[in-house]
């Protein structure tokens, strides 16, 4: 088993990989753009809300409760019967999107005076910053549609996922980037309002990821014509699941969201810098927390459904060690190089170095929960496998108003900074408490074998981080190097961290097939 999900989260990872870099290509064209001003501001601010609501319809809340029962399907049914839950979930769950999406489109100013009231504030003041709720009405109107493709598109890829077709689900942002990349550097430059030229570019990347799948779902003969279905037996479960879990999985994007409201209230350019620092957080969170969370999920729903207890444990086990293996170097490489990193991405065009300087604060206080984030990409699974959503969504209430709370407490004496490092705390309190109720439920313990693990990797950081302290120039010299001689050093320094961080691994005595075989 831990071979098959070995080579599940490779090809993830991979395909991962490759969106994550377009992704960043797309940030740093876009900082070259417009920087880190209002029309960045905007743009951001925009595209959080359906993103937000991305996670509860698509690829958060839905797909946590979709998988296990789908799964359950699969292996307890006829393959009549599936295709039947198919088309009712699809039907539901299209009408549904469908009438948000629409309400989402009319109500755009509402919606942009509740999450950005520092804006609507300064709008109603005849202020400035007024300027900006107007122009995140607009774009919002635009921006908001990219919620039905999502979903649609989220629901195929986890019919897939199912199937162990993961690379399909996995490739599919790449068009997203591409699309904005594309508004970005042809169209942006010679428009007035390049915020909203790069909307465009979020509404046509959506619609292409939607119809990227459908010729895999027709090869899986999975595509169904959908139908209404609220009170088929498999919808009420799908329900019954969900409805906990929009708050269970989808707590950090809340906590964003929060940030958001915040931030409107603060100097401009905090959105901005929140985001780009959230950029490159969620580089190693996707490469490694997001593929390794979805590469288990089917596993684990497979070893309840089937009553194979040890196996459960075993799949845990190895999910928690990977995250291990990899979240540890990468935390401490975000909060080291954050600064190297934000010079050779983003320090070019609109974007100065006072952004960088303001974006590395926020990059290293995200940074500090890189850990967690990533391991409650893992411990969720553990609870939404077992069909119990009930027992997360509080753990997440109770995280989400602790976050709600160092938000007030951080953001005066620390600005936007302060927010960074209330998400990075509630994270860590989520984290904390899901592995304590599993260790409760007696479903799941942390191994010896990994606490053992767990130290060595420590050990191992900690050799990463002297040689990168030692090997890493003053900021003096970083400003007098040209872009080019910046990448080369950036480049140097991550491999030799990397070797480092191997090198102790291998002293200590960790090899490759400890993980592949899952001991």
């Amino acid at each position: 088993m831990s071979r098959k999900l070995l080579k599940s989260g490779l090809i993830v990872s991979a395909m991962t990989l490759i969106s994550r870099v377009l992704g960043l290509v797309r940030d740093v064209v876009v900082a070259n753009l417009m920087g880190a001003g209002t029309s960045a501001d905007v743009f951001f601010f925009a595209n959080k809300i359906p993103n937000f609501l991305r996670r509860l319809f698509a690829e958060g809340a839905f797909a946590q409760a979709f998988v296990p029962v789908l799964t359950e399907y699969q292996e307890k049914h006829t393959a009549e019967e599936t295709r039947d839950l198919l088309s009712k979930v699809a039907g539901t769950l299209g009408l549904l999107v469908t009438i948000v999406t629409l309400v989402g489109v009319v109500a755009s100013p509402v919606l942009s005076a509740l999450f950005g009231g520092g804006w609507f504030i300064a709008w109603l003041n005849n202020e400035p910053d007024g300027a900006k709720f107007e122009l995140a009405t607009v774009v919002l109107k635009i921006t908001f549609p990219y919620l039905w493709f999502i979903t649609f598109t989220a629901l195929a890829g986890s019919i897939l996922n199912t199937r162990g077709r993961f690379a399909v689900s996995a490739f599919t942002p790449v068009f997203l980037n591409v699309a904005i990349i594309t508004a970005a550097i042809f169209y942006a430059p010679t428009s007035t309002q390049p915020e909203i030229t790069l909307a465009w570019g979020v509404f046509c990347g959506g619609l292409i990821q939607f119809l990227f799948q459908i010729p895999f779902l027709l090869r899986e003969k999975a595509l169904v014509r959908p139908s209404w279905g609220w009170h088929h037996p498999g919808v009420v479960k799908i329900r019954t699941l969900m409805i906990p879990a929009l708050f269970g999985v989808s707590v950090s994007q809340i906590n964003l969201l929060f940030d958001t409201f915040i931030a409107s209230f603060l100097m401009t350019g905090s959105i901005s810098w929140l985001y780009y620092a959230d950029r490159l957080l969620e580089f190693p969170l996707g490469l490694f927390g997001i593929a390794i969370g979805t590469v288990i999920l089917p596993a684990l729903s497979r070893n309840h459904v089937n009553a194979e207890g040890a196996g459960f444990g075993l799949t845990m086990d190895w999910g928690v060690k990977a995250i291990l293996l990899l979240g540890l170097p990468a935390m401490m490489g975000l909060i080291i190089l954050a600064k190297p990193m934000l010079m050779v991405l983003f320090m070019r065009g609109a974007f100065s170095m006072h952004d960088v300087e303001m974006a590395s604060y926020s990059l290293m206080a995200y940074g500090s929960g890189l850990l967690s984030f990533m391991l409650i990409k893992v411990l969720a699974p553990g609870y939404y496998s077992r069909q119990d959503t009930k027992t997360p969504v509080r753990y997440g209430i109770i995280a989400m108003i602790t976050n709600m709370g160092f938000n007030l407490l951080f953001a005066i004496p620390f600005g936007y900074v302060g927010l960074a490092i209330a998400t990075s705390m509630s994270a860590l309190l989520n984290a904390t408490l899901l592995y304590r109720g599993l260790h409760l439920a007696g479903v799941y313990r942390v191994s010896r074998p990994t606490m053992v693990f767990f130290a060595k990797a420590v050990v191992s950081t900690a050799l990463m981080v002297v040689v990168l302290y030692y090997f890493l120039p003053s900021q003096q010299i970083w400003l007098d190097w040209h872009l080019f001689e910046r990448a080369k050093a950036l480049i140097g320094l991550i491999l030799a961290g990397a070797v480092s961080y191997l090198l102790g691994l291998l002293l200590l005595g960790i090899r490759p097939w400890s993980i592949k075989r899952g001991v």
